[in-house]
């Protein structure tokens, strides 16, 4: 791996934003294969089920943000698409209750089904899944004296996403279990409700891409930032020390036990240049990020894990690439 100090940088000023002096530059390279792979590297600093954080190292801009908007908008993902309303005395409206059931993530992976055929007349168990939301609201025949929380007054008060029942069509139920193929979680509250109040629903998911509505991303945030590079050019200590520790985020900035200040984690500043707001410590300071290193921070909705999202968006790319260079090899 390249040392640090020989990587393109952009440096931080009190005002403004310019390239490092000894900068050879990105944008006007000439692009070269052999050296994009032996400099090129993936890093995973954090990785859960929902979760992930990692490193795309010695990789151009363009390609950082091209997989960013791959992860948000055409990965694809199951989703409600159509309500059928059989009955809705609620207080909320028919268009309002369908927009918030197609906001509920569901557990199905996308890779298990197939895009539904616009001119498609019947749904198949290959493209569709089908669930159904029946609830009523009710006087709670056994409520507790001197009581007024709805809790205790009324049966189904509060309707979760975990009421929704799934109804497999065709050979579906060998194939999937409703734990698979259900909300992701139970507690989404889709409606409060009173005695009276009654839902009576039908609901159709499809498999779609956030870049037809943002329901099907299966992202709830895809975002990179540049590497911060922080340099101390004199020797920091004393009250200089804590002071110029309060300017950084936490962590930053370390203070050895002779009081001298050190970098200790710079990947975690937020480059708020707070520092120059103080003469006696602004000129100790060499701020800057280093452009050919991005920190992906990925959370999933949770139907499918961060790094499998992020390996989709990859083959994505690599198909369009394909598709493209087989269109210019028939001109």
């Amino acid at each position: 791996m390249p040392r640090l100090d020989k990587k393109p940088r952009v440096m931080l000023d009190e005002f403004r934003v310019k390239n490092a002096p000894d900068d050879y530059g990105m944008a006007d390279e000439k692009w070269s294969f052999k050296k994009f792979a032996k400099s090129f590297k993936i890093h995973i600093v954090r990785l859960d089920n929902t979760e992930m954080e990692f490193d795309l190292i010695g990789i151009q801009p363009a390609f950082a943000n091209a997989f960013r908007r791959l992860m948000l908008s055409e990965v694809p993902s199951m989703a409600i698409e159509k309500v059928m309303i059989r009955n809705n005395t609620s207080i909320i409206q028919d268009e309002v209750l369908a927009h918030r059931l197609g906001l509920i993530p569901l557990k199905a992976d996308p890779r298990l089904f197939e895009y539904k055929p616009e001119d498609a007349a019947e749904a198949t168990e290959f493209d569709t899944l089908e669930f159904s939301l029946k609830v009523k609201c009710t006087n709670n025949k056994s409520q507790p004296k001197d009581s007024y929380r709805p809790e205790d007054l009324f049966e189904n008060n509060c309707v979760y996403s975990s009421q929704m029942k799934w109804h497999p069509i065709g050979n579906q139920a060998s194939v999937h279990k409703e734990a698979d193929v259900g909300p992701v979680h139970g507690d989404i509250l889709i409606s409060k409700m009173r005695p009276g109040h009654e839902l009576d629903l039908q609901l159709i998911a499809v498999k779609g891409i956030g870049k037809d509505h943002a329901k099907f991303s299966p992202v709830a945030t895809a975002s990179y930032r540049l590497l911060p590079d922080i340099r101390l050019t004199r020797e920091v200590n004393g009250g200089e020390a804590t002071l110029l520790q309060s300017c950084f985020s936490p962590g930053v900035i370390a203070i050895d036990e002779d009081g001298c200040a050190r970098v200790a984690e710079p990947r975690y500043d937020t480059c708020s240049r707070n520092v120059y707001r103080y003469d006696e410590i602004k000129d100790a300071v060499e701020l800057s990020r280093i452009r050919d290193h991005f920190i992906f921070n990925v959370e999933s909705v949770g139907a499918m894990a961060p790094n499998i999202i992020f390996v989709e968006a990859v083959k994505i790319l690599r198909d369009k690439c394909k598709s493209l260079l087989d269109e210019l090899n028939t001109l």
